[in-house]
C-alpha cells in the first residue's frame, strides 16, 4: 500500500498549483542527479525527466527503457533535490490500460508528483494507438492516479507529430479527447508553428505544456506566455546539447590531436560549490 508524508503531499500539491497559478512556468528536463542538482542551483520550481536523454545517458537508443529503468532514475532525481519532479511514463509500458494504470501505480513509489502516459505504441507499423484505446489509457492512468494517497499531476500526450503524423486536427480531437477523461495537462510534442500552438490551447480548457529545444516553433518564455501555454518542458535538448559539447570536443582530439575544447568547459570552481551545498545537505 502506497503511503504519503504530509511533506510528499504538500510538495505535490504546491505542483499541481503550479498549473492553475497565473503565468507560465519552465520545467526543465535533467537526465540524472547531477544535471537535477544544477537545475535546482538555477532556481526552476519542478523538474521533469527525460526518457531519451536518460536512454542517451546510459549508451541506449531512445524508446528501449524499461519500466524498471525508467522509475529508477526517476526516483534518483527525486531524491536530488527537494523540487517536485514529473516522469516521462512513455506510453505506460504496455499497450493495455491496466499497463498504464500500474505505471502510474508503481511510480507513486518514486516520489513523483506528476507523469506523462502518450498515445504512441512505439511499433513502426501503427505508431499510434486508435483514439478509442488512447482514451481508455489515459482514464485508467486517471483514475489509478486518484486513487493514491497524494495529488498526482496525470499529463496526456498526442505523439502524432513525432511519428510522422502532423495531423492538427486529429492532434487537437485527441487532447480534447484526453481532457474528458480526466488528464490534468495536456501535451502534443513537436508542433512546428506558433499557429499550431495557439490553436491547441485554444481548443481545450486544461493547462497546456510546450516543448521547445526541439526542431520547429522557437519562441520564449514571454511569448508562449501570451499565447497561453502553462508550462514548457525542453524535453532531451539539455542532454544533447551537453552530447554535442562531448562529440565535438572527442572530435577535435580525434581528429586534430589537439585541446582547445577545453577553453569553453565549465569551470570546477563554479561546479563544485553546487554540489558541496548538496552533499552538505542543503537545498
Amino acid at each position: 500500500m502506497v503511503t504519503a508524508s504530509p511533506a510528499m503531499q504538500a510538495k505535490a500539491d504546491n505542483f499541481y498549483a503550479l498549473h492553475q497559478a497565473p503565468g507560465t512556468f519552465i520545467i526543465p528536463n535533467p537526465w540524472d542527479r547531477g544535471s537535477a542538482r544544477i537545475l535546482a542551483h538555477m532556481g526552476f520550481k519542478a523538474l521533469a525527466t527525460t526518457s531519451m536523454g536518460y536512454a542517451f545517458s546510459i549508451g541506449q537508443r531512445d524508446n528501449s527503457l524499461t519500466r524498471e529503468q525508467t522509475l529508477a532514475n526517476a526516483a534518483d532525481i527525486v531524491g536530488a533535490t527537494d523540487l517536485p519532479v514529473n516522469a516521462d511514463l512513455e506510453n505506460g509500458f504496455g499497450d493495455a490500460p491496466e499497463a498504464a494504470a500500474e505505471t502510474i501505480r508503481l511510480s507513486a513509489a518514486t516520489g513523483i508528483c506528476g507523469g506523462s502516459i502518450e498515445d504512441a505504441s512505439g511499433r513502426a507499423d501503427a505508431p499510434i494507438y486508435d483514439i478509442g484505446l488512447a482514451r481508455e489509457r489515459v482514464a485508467a492512468a486517471v483514475a489509478a492516479a486518484r486513487s493514491l494517497p497524494y495529488r498526482f499531476t496525470l499529463t496526456a500526450r498526442a505523439e502524432n507529430y513525432l511519428w510522422g503524423r502532423p495531423d492538427l486536427n486529429d492532434t487537437i480531437k485527441r487532447l480534447q479527447t484526453f481532457q474528458e477523461a480526466g488528464a490534468d495537462v495536456l501535451y502534443a510534442p513537436g508542433l512546428k508553428t506558433r499557429e499550431e500552438i495557439v490553436a491547441v490551447v485554444s481548443s481545450v480548457d486544461r493547462p497546456v505544456n510546450v516543448v521547445m529545444g526541439l526542431v520547429g516553433a522557437q519562441l520564449s518564455l514571454e511569448e508562449l506566455s501570451r499565447i497561453g501555454v502553462k508550462r514548457i518542458s525542453v524535453g532531451s535538448s539539455l542532454q544533447r546539447a551537453a552530447l554535442g559539447a562531448f562529440l565535438r570536443a572527442a572530435g577535435e582530439m580525434a581528429s586534430q590531436g589537439t585541446f582547445t575544447y577545453a577553453a569553453e568547459a565549465a569551470s570546477p570552481k563554479d561546479v563544485t560549490p553546487i554540489f558541496d551545498g548538496f552533499r552538505s545537505g542543503a537545498r
